[in-house]
């Protein structure tokens, strides 16, 4: 019974994440033409009360605030020529100095050896969790985070198949309840300070150095792929910068969907464009709640 209630409320939560991303996606589309509340609820089949306080609880601001933050960023923008004025908008919102949420995260990366072990004598925690921006598939181990990948309209993540093959010989063990917890303290649901999160992810070492150049940029700053790969010292690596970026295990602890175009266009992302939207989005909405 409990298990079908949370399924339940998970089936829930992402119903109405869908609702704020289609929203999103049409305030990108109409930015310019400053859209009613009327307008855009419309676009997600709910009544304008109803859709303002689902866009409420999920950006803690209203739907007009958020509005005219974009519109502020874009008029601002509009004259530079970028091929996206809400994209660059986005990334207007996202310029400001300081971190979005009081989390300190570190990477601890898969040594040589204990890849070759594939996991033996380790015991990956995972399952799956709510958050803002739809279900995702957490796993986890005593040496930290290792994956963390949002479901798609399969009922899994990308990457989620790939990754249990990497640790093949782990043992692994299902927990929605240690997922949420992870979920939970990630996006400051729960209550208390800042936390500190570990990663303990495998890569190459230039995908864990692109990756770590991420973490080291302010998390509410964006980048495009040819600064990330100056950043690294690797200036003609633009391309291989970019399949680093796509290789994630980890997506939002490690900011990949912070990379942008180098025209602000927002470029592609493994969870889906729209979610990479959304959670521009929430971050920029965040930055509103702070400042007031």
């Amino acid at each position: 019974m409990l298990r079908s209630m949370e399924k339940a409320i998970r089936a829930r939560r992402e119903r109405d994440f869908d609702r704020i991303a289609v929203a999103i996606g049409y305030i990108a589309d109409h930015v310019r033409d400053q859209p009613s509340l009327e307008q855009i609820a419309a676009a997600v089949g709910l009544s304008p009360y109803h859709f303002a306080r689902l866009f409420r609880q999920w950006a803690g601001i209203s739907p007009k605030q958020y509005l005219q933050r974009l519109s502020l960023d874009a008029a601002q923008l509009s004259l530079a020529g970028h091929a996206s004025v809400l994209d660059a908008a986005l990334d207007a919102g996202l310029s400001g100095p300081g971190r979005l949420h009081d989390l300190s995260v570190a990477i601890d990366a898969v040594t040589p050896g204990e890849f070759k072990a594939r996991g033996h004598g380790v015991e990956f925690v995972h399952g799956l969790a709510r958050t803002p921006f739809g279900t995702a598939r957490v796993a986890s181990t005593r040496r930290g985070i290792s994956f963390l990948g949002f479901v798609d309209e399969s009922g899994e993540a990308p990457g989620w198949a790939a990754f249990e093959q990497t640790w093949s010989r782990a043992d692994w063990r299902e927990s929605d309840s240690s997922a949420q917890r992870i979920a939970d303290a990630i996006w400051g649901l729960r209550a208390g300070q800042g936390h500190r999160i570990r990663l303990w992810v495998h890569g190459s070492n230039f995908q864990v150095q692109v990756w770590q150049a991420l973490l080291n940029r302010a998390a509410d700053a964006t980048v495009s792929y040819a600064e990330l790969a100056r950043e690294i010292g690797r200036p003609a690596a633009s391309r291989a910068v970019g399949n680093a970026v796509g290789a994630n295990p980890v997506a939002w602890l490690i900011p990949c969907h912070h990379v942008l175009r180098a025209n602000g266009a927002l470029g592609g992302y493994r969870w889906g464009i729209d979610r990479k939207r959304a959670m521009l989005a929430w971050e920029v909405a965040q930055s509103v709640v702070s400042a007031s």
